[in-house]
């Protein structure tokens, strides 16, 4: 076995360290995810409420003309809107695979130095 784990209470250590390591990122990752649902949940919302509002506007439109200026303005909006928020979450989701790799760094890190 390792040399650093010579002993039964060092395996117990060992083991407790992993599992404490495992708890923490289980904790940061579950942080994470909340903060994705609640950025979905949020966008969601907003668009369907706008979606909502520009269908209001184009049922009251006086004219064929001003309704698809209505859809075009929603359209472009929608997009760019769309594009943004998959901008904030591909970042989002970037950050929550930093931090599922740390304690794989750490672990690394950890051996690469042990070797030393």
């Amino acid at each position: 076995m390792n040399a650093m784990i010579s002993s039964f209470p060092d395996l117990q250590k060992f083991g407790q360290a992993n599992i404490e390591t495992t708890m923490r990122l289980f904790g940061e990752m579950n942080k994470n995810w909340q903060q994705i649902a609640a950025e979905v949940t949020d966008y969601t919302k907003r668009s369907f409420e706008e979606s909502t509002a520009t269908f209001e506007k184009i049922l009251s439109a006086k004219s064929v003309e001003q309704a698809l200026d209505i859809q075009t303005s929603y359209a472009k909006r929608a997009c760019e809107e769309y594009m943004a928020q998959m901008s904030k979450l591909g970042g989002m989701y970037a950050d929550l695979a930093k931090e599922a790799y740390k304690p794989v760094e750490r672990a690394i890190n950890g051996a690469v130095a042990s070797k030393r």
